[in-house]
C-alpha cells in the first residue's frame, strides 16, 4: 500500500501544483478565472522573495509497486499581519484531488501549514471557503477553526483590474 508524505514544494512541482489549481478551480466552479501561469508559480514562489509558500501531498509507492510518486494535494499560504493579533498566515489554496478525499490527506495538510505558523511565531491560521462547501466547513470546524462570518460578522472583498487602476488613479 502506498503512503503520502506532505513536504515543502520545489521548482519542479509547478507544473503539478498548476495543474492542481485548475482542478480546485473546475471544482468551484470558478475555472475562467485562472489566469496564473507555471512560469509565473516558479517565479513568485522560487524567486529571492516568494510572494508564497507550497506543501505538496506526494503518494509514494509501497516497494515493488510499478507506480511512481504522484503528487494528488496541495497548501498553497503566505504570510500577512495582523493590526490586533500580529503575524498571520494565510492559507490561500487547500486541495486533494477527489479519488484521494477521506484518507486525512487535507488534514496533515493544514497540520503542517499550522506547525508553520507556530514555528515563524503567528498568533493565527486564516482561510476562506465558499459558502456550498460544506463537506470543507466541516472538516475546517471539527479541526478547531472558527467561522469568522457565523461569529463576527466578516466579510471579504477585493480590488481587482480596473477597478484596483481606477483606485490607483492608473
Amino acid at each position: 500500500m502506498a503512503f503520502v508524505m506532505i513536504r515543502e514544494a520545489k521548482e519542479g512541482d509547478c507544473g503539478n501544483i498548476l495543474r492542481l489549481i485548475r482542478e480546485l478551480a473546475e471544482y468551484e466552479k470558478l475555472s475562467d478565472q485562472v489566469k496564473i501561469s507555471e512560469e509565473a508559480l516558479r517565479a513568485d514562489g522560487f524567486g529571492e522573495t516568494p510572494f508564497y509558500h507550497c506543501l505538496v501531498a506526494e503518494i509514494l509507492s509501497a516497494p515493488g509497486e510499478p507506480q511512481g510518486p504522484c503528487v494528488v494535494g496541495y497548501g498553497l499560504y503566505y504570510f500577512s499581519y495582523s493590526t490586533w493579533k500580529g503575524r498571520n498566515i494565510y492559507l490561500e489554496d487547500i486541495y486533494v484531488k477527489p479519488e484521494y478525499r477521506g484518507q486525512g490527506i487535507g488534514s496533515k495538510i493544514i497540520k503542517r501549514v499550522a506547525e508553520v505558523a507556530l514555528d515563524k511565531g503567528c498568533s493565527q491560521l486564516r482561510l476562506a471557503v465558499l459558502d456550498w462547501n460544506k463537506r470543507a466547513m466541516d472538516l475546517y470546524k471539527a479541526l478547531g477553526a472558527q467561522d469568522l462570518t457565523e461569529a463576527e460578522g466578516w466579510h471579504c472583498f477585493r480590488f481587482e483590474g480596473e477597478a484596483m487602476r481606477e483606485l490607483a488613479g492608473k
